[in-house]
C-alpha cells in the first residue's frame, strides 16, 4: 500500500533533484530538498482535511485529484501563481514577469513580496471560514469539549460564521490601514487592496463549497428516490454525482491554493530561483497528495477520531498567521511547528480514546 500509494512521489522526488542538479549544479540538489521538506511540514494538515473531503469521491475522481490535481498544484499554484501575482500587482505583461523572474531574480522577490498583503488577506479568510465553520457545527465527536460545546451552541445562529469572519478582516484592515496612514502614498492603497482581497477570499469560499454542497444534498435526495426505483432516477444521479464530484474537487484545489501561499512567500526565504522553487515546492505538494490518498485509502481518520479537529485547529492557527503576517512577519519555523503540534496533540489524544474504548 505504501510504494503503491507513494511511488510517483518518489519518482518525482528523483525527477526533480536531478533537475535541479542539472539546472543549478549539486548546490541546487540541497535547496530543492530544503523546499520539499519546508512544503510537507507546512501543508500536513492540509493532507488530512483533504482526505476528509477526499474519501467522499470515488475511485476515479481521487485519481484526477492526483493527476490533474497536481498539475494544477505544481505548474498553477507553485510556478504560474507568482508569476500572475508580479503580472498584476507590478502591471506586467505575463512574459514581462516570467523574464524578470528569470533575469532579475530579486526584483522579482521584492515584487512577490510586496503583494503580500492582498494574497494572506484571501488565503486566510478562505482559511479562517473552513476553520469557523467546523468549530460551530454541533458534531458528534469533540475533542475538546469544554471549548466546542458553547461553540456549537453558538453555532445555530444563522450565518455566524460569516459575520464573525468580516468582524476579523475588519478588524485586519483597519489595523493595516493605520499602519498604512503613517506611511502614506502607495501603502495606503495596500489598505484597501487588502479589504478587497479578504472579501474575495471569504465569497470564493461561500461559492464553491456552496455548490459543493447543494449538488451533494441533490445528489442524496436522487438516490434516496432512486431506491424507490426507476432507471430514470439512476441515470439522473450519475449526472448529478459528476456535477457533485467536480464542485468538490474544485473545492479541493483552491482549499490547496489556500494552503500553498504561505509555502510559496516561505520559499523565498531560501531562494529566489522560480525555477528551483518550483521543483522542490512541487515534490513537496506530490507528497501532501499521495499522503491524503494513504489516508483515504487506510481509514486513519476514522481511527484517530481526533485527528480532523487538529488539523482544523491547525487551519485556523494559519488562518490567524496569515492574518497577522500582513502587518508583522512571522517565521515561517513557528508556522509549521503550530500545525505539527496540534495534529500531534490530535493523534495522541486519538490514541489514548482507542486504548479507553478497547478496555
Amino acid at each position: 500500500m505504501l510504494w503503491k500509494t507513494f511511488r510517483w512521489a518518489f519518482a518525482v522526488t528523483a525527477v526533480g533533484l536531478v533537475g535541479g542538479v542539472l539546472y543549478d549544479g549539486w548546490a541546487a540538489l540541497g535547496i530543492v530538498a530544503i523546499l520539499a521538506v519546508l512544503e510537507v511540514s507546512l501543508s500536513f494538515d492540509n493532507a488530512v482535511i483533504n482526505a476528509g473531503i477526499l474519501k467522499k469521491l470515488n475511485a476515479f475522481w481521487q485519481r484526477i485529484f492526483l493527476t490533474v490535481g497536481i498539475l494544477i498544484a505544481v505548474f498553477g499554484m507553485r510556478l504560474l501563481f507568482p508569476v500572475v501575482i508580479v503580472s498584476v500587482s507590478a502591471r506586467l505583461a505575463p512574459q514581462e514577469a516570467v523574464h524578470l523572474a528569470l533575469t532579475d531574480k530579486n526584483r522579482y522577490q521584492e515584487l512577490v513580496t510586496d503583494a503580500h498583503p492582498s494574497i494572506a488577506a484571501f488565503g486566510g479568510m478562505f482559511l479562517l471560514m473552513i476553520f469557523l465553520d467546523f468549530i460551530l457545527e454541533d458534531r458528534e465527536t469533540k475533542w475538546l469539549g469544554r471549548v466546542e460545546r458553547p461553540l456549537a451552541r453558538l453555532g445555530r445562529i444563522d450565518m455566524l460564521s460569516v459575520c464573525v469572519a468580516l468582524v476579523v478582516l475588519l478588524v485586519t484592515s483597519m489595523t493595516f490601514a493605520t499602519q498604512a496612514h503613517q506611511h502614506g502614498g502607495h501603502h495606503a492603497d495596500k489598505a484597501q487592496t487588502v479589504l478587497v482581497s479578504g472579501v474575495a477570499g471569504l465569497v470564493t469560499y461561500l461559492v464553491v463549497h456552496g455548490l459543493s454542497g447543494f449538488f451533494e444534498s441533490r445528489l442524496a435526495g436522487e438516490e434516496s428516490n432512486d431506491e424507490g426505483g426507476g432507471a430514470a432516477g439512476g441515470r439522473s444521479g450519475l449526472a448529478l454525482a459528476g456535477r457533485a464530484a467536480f464542485f468538490t474537487f474544485l473545492y479541493l484545489e483552491v482549499l490547496d491554493a489556500s494552503f500553498s501561499f504561505d509555502g510559496v512567500i516561505g520559499a523565498f526565504a531560501v531562494t529566489n530561483d522560480i525555477v528551483l522553487m518550483a521543483l522542490g515546492l512541487g515534490i513537496g505538494a506530490m507528497y501532501v497528495r499521495s499522503l491524503t490518498v494513504y489516508l483515504v485509502r487506510q481509514g486513519t481518520l476514522d481511527d484517530y477520531v481526533y485527528l480532523e479537529h487538529g488539523a482544523h485547529y491547525a487551519i485556523g492557527a494559519l488562518a490567524a498567521v496569515l492574518l497577522v503576517s500582513i502587518r508583522y512577519e512571522v517565521n515561517d519555523i513557528v508556522t509549521g511547528l503550530i500545525g505539527v503540534t496540534l495534529i500531534g496533540a490530535a493523534f495522541w489524544s486519538s490514541v489514548r480514546f482507542n486504548r479507553a474504548t478497547a478496555d
